[in-house]
């Protein structure tokens, strides 16, 4: 069988199954409306959504807003790529590269520039682990194809940790916050918010982050590559309100997190906590992330995790709407 159907197929069921995308069965693609895709760990479109920012400065275009949460960025991606969102929420960089695998016509719009320690591998406050080698025939959670995934990939390689060593236990953040809390894991691989919520509600202790072991952890926002072709207008429109929330949120870190903390349920110092992490510098998908994306795919693809290799430079990148 086909490794697209393949994949298509799990992650459908997956989000079938949790009930994260709130479609309410197939949705028409309408030039008039965009349907954008986003996730808890979202928060410049989290910010947005909040606020109705979108709809305010897409209605003298006529363009209404559509949301649909998801999971993860997995689950996100194939979203766009079955044509039921045209726009997705900022996703780690590790996801485009299992959609380009499965051939997804997505194209890379714009990127959240590095942000290392916003990611990390977290142990309880009272594991005897103290270094990653240690975690050697060890349970390790992770949501599969999602950046603490290739953060783990490099922490094992950094300690000569062979991966078939320890075990690798695929969990979405939900999922591996309750398995993480009751011991059924060892070690939990994890990106903010949950990772300040963990640190902050557990004394979770953090074995490593990206800062550590050479992982940028750059996050992207990508849309179907047809609507970029029909909508350049909108989506530039889109991209300079993320801009503007990316650097209020940087500026005015106490009043953005009382802002966006009720907005996914947290409280205001874990929101702050985990925005001080975040760079929300959105800019163009520049040669050096395309470069660092071939890199990660490549180390997918050594561990045998990615089916085939692909050539990032294959995948469409946004100019911004010249």
């Amino acid at each position: 069988m086909a490794y697209r159907a393949v994949w298509a197929r799990a992650v459908l069921g997956t989000v079938a199954a949790l009930g994260v995308m709130a479609l309410g069965g197939p949705s028409r693609a309408a030039d008039d409306v965009l349907r954008i895709g986003f996730q808890k760990s979202s928060s410049l479109l989290v910010i947005l959504k909040g606020q109705g920012t979108l709809e305010k400065a897409l209605a003298p275009l006529g363009v209404k807003v559509e949301w649909h949460e998801f999971s993860s960025g997995l689950p996100l991606l194939e979203g766009v790529n079955v044509g039921s969102i045209d726009l997705s929420a900022d996703v780690a960089d590790t996801v485009p590269l299992f959609a380009q695998a499965a051939g997804a016509d997505l194209t890379y719009l714009v990127q959240e520039k590095p942000s290392p320690t916003a990611q990390a591998i977290v142990v309880a406050k009272d594991s005897p682990i103290k270094t990653v080698s240690d975690l050697k025939g060890r349970k390790i959670g992770v949501a599969k194809a999602a950046g603490a995934h290739y953060l783990t990939l490099q922490a094992l390689e950094r300690s000569t940790l062979p991966l078939k060593d320890v075990e690798i236990v695929y969990l979405q953040p939900a999922d591996g916050r309750a398995a993480f809390e009751k011991g059924a894991i060892d070690a939990w691989a994890i990106w903010d918010p949950f990772l300040a919520t963990v640190r902050n509600k557990s004394g979770a202790r953090v074995l490593t982050d990206g800062s550590q072991v050479g992982v940028n952890y750059r996050r992207y926002y990508l849309a179907a590559t047809p609507y970029v072709q029909r909508h350049p207008d909108v989506l530039k429109i889109v991209v300079d309100e993320l801009v503007k929330t990316g650097t209020w949120i940087k500026a005015q870190p106490r009043e953005a997190a009382q802002v966006h903390a009720p907005l996914i349920g947290l409280d205001v110092d874990t929101v702050e906590q985990a925005n001080s992490r975040r760079s929300y510098a959105v800019a163009l998908v520049d040669d050096e992330a395309v470069s660092e994306q071939q890199r990660i795919a490549d180390a997918f693809l050594d561990a045998k995790l990615l089916p085939k290799k692909i050539n990032v430079r294959d995948s469409a990148v946004w100019t911004g709407g010249k």
